[in-house]
């Protein structure tokens, strides 16, 4: 059984304090290439805060954001920018509707846009991905990355929560990125659970 990480209260506390709507699972367009829309617990997303990775100088990209939780919160949190990646229009209406009344909605912007063809901002350095869609897929959004990175060279962070064994062994095959570290959120859960963490990569 699922502790307060993924508790409705304490899900919606912070909701309502960063005044959005970002709860609920939707898999209205899910298939095998691109997973349900499913937000990313509050409590790990703490971790992640916590872990000072992430501070006011960076610019993060949350691909699949679905309504924008892990922008607003991190913008919220650390101060910096951030942009989230949708591909479903629908769900991505939800998230420029929550971006008009959040409190760091001037921080935040959303990009309705396929993950394969989207084009790396430049002063991206910090990227955050659970699981939202195929090995296949992250392959070609490796690409993008890759070449955002050799247009100019800096160091990049990339974050994988609740990564499958699928993505760490593409990961570990891509020559330009270097495991960094690893948060373990598995004590927000009684059940034991080896993916839950966020595997951290560098590229630098």
């Amino acid at each position: 059984m699922k502790t307060e990480a993924s508790d409705c209260k304490y899900e919606n506390k912070w909701d309502k304090l960063l005044q959005i709507r970002t709860t609920g699972r939707d898999d209205s367009r899910a298939d095998q290439y691109r997973y349900p829309y499913e937000p990313t617990p509050y409590a790990v997303l703490e971790y992640l805060a916590n872990a000072d990775y992430i501070r006011k100088t960076n610019t993060l990209l949350d691909y699949g954001c679905g309504k924008g939780r892990v922008e607003f919160f991190m913008s919220y949190q650390t101060r910096c920018h951030a942009i989230g990646v949708e591909y479903d229009e629908r769900i991505y209406q939800r998230a420029v509707e929550n971006k008009e009344c959040a409190v760091s909605g001037s921080r935040v912007m959303f990009e309705l846009e396929d993950a394969t063809c989207y084009e790396v901002p430049t002063e991206v350095d910090r990227i955050y991905l659970f699981h939202p869609f195929s090995v296949e897929i992250l392959q070609k959004v490796m690409g993008q990355i890759l070449l955002s990175y050799y247009e100019v060279p800096r160091e990049i962070l990339l974050f994988f929560y609740y990564p499958s064994d699928e993505y760490m062994a593409y990961l570990m095959t891509v020559p330009e990125l270097s495991f960094l570290d690893e948060i373990d959120c598995g004590d927000l859960y009684k059940e034991k659970d080896e993916r839950e963490r966020i595997v951290i990569f560098a590229l630098a």
